[in-house]
């Protein structure tokens, strides 16, 4: 299979915001009261983006919104007086009390009956949503937080029932579009239509799982002001952009060398796939510092790296002398011996450091030293899952969850360096900047030796100069668009991985939209 067959996505411009829902209301504001764009020009922007949308992605039958208070109600409303103009077939189920006559409408007629009128029975409901090609959800929009009410819970209910598709209007009803909490029902849409950016608690579990496909659309916003949202997408095009560039007169010193510090004794296997997955990535030469056991496996895994005795005397010292970057932690063991291992690493290197596994363990056990002491001496990357950041911060995996962002963000100032925070999606930030949203991982990388892969990946990558944060966002895309580009769904291995990463380096462009229109920012697949 040649990579060139495959769609490239998500579609994203290079530099696309992901604001929370508090974020969007307060750029609206600003929009309205700051930079005079008229309130009801965003809202028939809204509504008509969304209506072109639909129209691509479901051009026939009829469509049925559910429509609420507020703007997300007024957002599905032009929406439907759209279609209607185009000479769509549309109905209104108004779950509010709304003004009558709709001056949305602009005078067409859209057919509309009231919650009120349908009650609790579930057969009138299903009736009334009966024989719809789309239903839109417009029940609640970005600023709810808590469980919806019974008035609106009983329409999701009804949607979530109905055999049509859905497309929710900006976010589905009953996420919360901060974090991404679920806290009662929510409507399970087919595709989000999402205004001015994706907002980011429908990039967030358990909200992802109900959004779908996620389009984002431009609607008349002013540019988005530099820290206007505390989050950023790590788009292909983002990602490209901040690639290493290679010289035309070089040579493999020149281009990075990278030092792994990996393997335990019957650990080889980590250490050859961090080796590995560094050399794909870029770098001109790597060393690999193992246990001296583990000598036969690496040479003949990866005769291209020169390996080093991690016993010898000295001999981890001078390579360290001389690394763009270092790499310690895939299958290092949390014993005496990796222990030595890392503290060597730490009071031998002043090169730019990635850590991961084993060797965050240590870290949390207060076996390497303090990590803002250690990130005050080099360039840092720490690359935690959700286990070990619950160590490493010695605070409870359910907090963590919560507000994963927050922790990530949190954890980075705290420490003066740059964290991963793995995950659906991992997430990235440094001491400076948004968060970083990965946009391209998959359950499919749940599997072991992936996160050695990625601690090399982002090696390579920093001993070719670019910095931890970059380093870790770049990672992670290119090691899960390597997953999409092998293609084994749930049969997906660390080698695989590797395998198509020289294809991952390859692709350009802001990726693939077959919607075409010119007003999409966003456009990501649904969450698998």
């Amino acid at each position: 299979m040649s990579a060139l067959r495959l769609p490239l996505r998500p579609y994203g411009r290079a530099h696309a915001a992901a604001p929370t829902a508090s974020e969007s209301a307060a750029f609206d504001r600003h929009a309205i009261d700051g930079v005079g764009v008229p309130q009801p020009v965003l809202m028939e922007n809204a509504g008509r983006s969304a209506a072109q949308v639909l129209a691509r992605l479901f051009p026939a039958g009829s469509v049925v919104g559910v429509v609420g208070a507020g703007n997300n109600g007024g957002d599905a409303l032009v929406l439907l007086r759209t279609l209607a103009a185009w000479g769509r077939d549309v109905r209104a189920i108004m779950v509010a009390d709304r003004p009558a006559p709709e001056i949305l409408l602009h005078g067409w007629t859209v057919p509309t009956r009231t919650d009120e009128e349908l009650g609790d029975d579930s057969e009138r409901w299903q009736a009334e949503l009966a024989g719809a090609a789309v239903v839109v959800d417009g029940i609640l929009g970005t600023g709810v937080r808590g469980a919806p009410r019974e008035r609106q819970a009983r329409a999701i209910r009804a949607v979530n029932s109905a055999a049509a598709p859905v497309l929710a209007v900006d976010i589905p009803s009953g996420v919360n579009g901060d974090t991404g909490a679920v806290p009662g029902d929510a409507v399970h849409a087919q595709v989000t239509v999402s205004f001015g950016g994706p907002k980011l608690g429908a990039l967030l579990h358990p909200g992802r799982a109900r959004v779908g496909r996620l389009v984002a659309v431009e609607i008349a916003f002013p540019p988005m002001e530099a820290g206007s949202a505390s989050a950023q997408l790590v788009t292909p095009a983002w990602a490209h952009q901040r690639l290493p560039r290679r010289g035309l007169d070089t040579h493999k010193n020149a281009v990075g060398r990278l030092v792994v510090v990996a393997g335990r004794p019957g650990m080889g296997g980590a250490a050859v796939l961090a080796t590995r997955a560094g050399l794909r990535a870029g770098a001109g030469l790597v060393q690999v510092c193992s246990s001296p056991e583990n000598r036969t496996v690496l040479q003949a895994a990866v005769p291209e790296a020169i390996f080093v005795d991690g016993e010898a005397d000295g001999a981890l010292e001078s390579a360290l002398a001389q690394a763009s970057a270092v790499a310690v932690g895939p299958g290092l063991g949390t014993d005496t011996w990796a222990e030595s291992m890392l503290q060597r690493v730490l009071a031998g290197a002043a090169a730019p450091t990635v850590v991961d596994a084993d060797a965050l363990n240590l870290l949390a056990e207060g076996r390497g030293g303090d990590i803002s002491e250690i990130a005050a001496g080099r360039p840092l990357l720490l690359t935690p899952h959700p286990g070990e950041m619950s160590r490493l911060l010695d605070r409870s995996a359910e907090i963590i969850s919560a507000d994963r962002p927050g922790t990530v963000r949190a954890a980075a100032r705290s420490w003066g360096c740059a964290a991963i925070l793995k995950g659906a999606p991992s997430l990235v930030a440094g001491p400076e900047g948004p968060v970083l949203v990965d946009t391209v991982g998959s359950s499919d990388l749940a599997t072991a030796g992936m996160g050695d892969v990625l601690t090399g990946v982002c090696g390579g990558l920093m001993a070719q100069g670019m910095g931890p944060r970059e380093a870790a966002a770049v990672g992670l895309h290119l090691t899960g668009r390597s997953a999409v580009l092998a293609g084994r769904g749930r049969a997906l291995t660390p080698p695989d991985v590797i395998r198509w990463l020289p294809d991952a380096l390859t692709e350009t462009g802001d990726g693939d939209s077959e919607l075409g229109l010119p007003f999409v920012l966003f456009d990501q697949d649904p969450a698998r």
